[in-house]
């Protein structure tokens, strides 16, 4: 039986948290094996990466559905309403965008962990933990694999800042914002979720 044929079935037939536990104990004594994990540390990283998937599914349907409502902008005409300021330094490029009142975005994929400053205004940003309300001056860290949706409820200067030695704004994009959540960059991490949830070392 193929990998995929196994996904569809179990996509098809998710298990019970306690069929699986169940499945999980006879096969750990059947095929005598010692894991560094609880069951309860493996259910929970396939409930955050089920919820990621899910999150990241919805996002994308929102996006398309948002781009056919009449008046939506994007492309150049997006760009003149919401003006891009490009800085550089060694081996940073600095972006900074001005974003109007009342506006809904669906920001691109990052494939790149990086820092973000909100150094004026106040948005609400929807993210696959839920709604966040941000005022300025606010800064954080934008993880790989992030897209939001955002709100602006004032007028809003968004900064953030790319390790890169390319000075070229196309390779830039090319180097940080993925096409789509295939890009393997950005691939769901059983280990890396777990991690930053602080439940492995």
């Amino acid at each position: 039986m193929e990998m995929k044929d196994i996904n569809d079935q179990i996509n098809k037939h998710p298990l019970t948290k306690e069929e699986s536990k169940k499945q999980f104990v006879e096969m750990t004594e059947k095929l005598n094996i010692k894991h560094s994990f609880t069951f309860e540390e493996a259910w929970e990283a396939g409930e955050m990466i089920r919820r990621k998937q899910d999150y990241r599914n919805k996002i994308v349907e929102f996006e398309d559905q948002l781009k056919n409502i009449e008046g939506a902008l994007t492309g150049e005409e997006l760009e003149k309403v919401n003006p891009v300021k490009h800085s550089f330094a060694d081996g940073c490029y600095v972006r900074e965008i001005f974003n109007p009142a009342n506006e809904l975005i669906v920001t691109k994929i990052h494939k790149k962990t990086h820092p973000y400053f909100l150094v004026e205004g106040e948005m609400s940003v929807l993210t696959e933990d839920g709604v966040v309300n941000l005022k300025a001056p606010h800064n954080g860290i934008t993880l790989a694999g992030t897209k939001r949706v955002i709100y602006t409820h004032t007028d809003c200067r968004f900064i953030t800042v790319h390790v890169t030695n390319s000075t070229n704004l196309k390779d830039i994009e090319n180097e940080v914002i993925a096409k789509d959540f295939t890009d393997k960059e950005i691939s769901l991490d059983t280990v890396e979720l777990l991690k930053n949830k602080g439940n492995l070392k």
